[in-house]
């Protein structure tokens, strides 16, 4: 089981993400608020979230988004859960989706 689930960890951490077509983003004092049309929801992003949505370009795994955080925020330690729990979030919300590796 152990296997399993760290296969799905480094699958995760080579994926790559995008933001959603369509969506409204404004940024506020303290993150974004996201229109999302298509299901008439409205979303609140912290800034961290923000910053995580924000990167989610195509370009970036979830790895590379990770070694940035931990840089930009000067971290010791990550929140790996949090951030796992952001990202699941996101998708699960349709902010964002996994997309193809871009090619060489």
């Amino acid at each position: 089981m152990s296997e399993i689930s760290e296969m799905s960890e480094t699958s995760a951490s080579i994926s790559r993400y995008a933001k959603t077509c369509g969506l409204e983003v404004n940024e506020v004092p303290d993150g974004y608020v996201v229109y999302q049309s298509s299901k008439d929801r409205v979303h609140f992003l912290n800034p961290v979230a923000a910053v995580i949505f924000e990167l989610c370009d195509g370009n970036h795994t979830a790895a590379d988004i990770r070694s940035i955080l931990v840089d930009g925020y000067d971290l010791s330690s990550f929140p790996d859960r949090d951030f796992e729990v952001a990202l699941n979030t996101m998708v699960g919300e349709g902010l964002i989706q996994p997309c193809a590796q871009a090619s060489s």
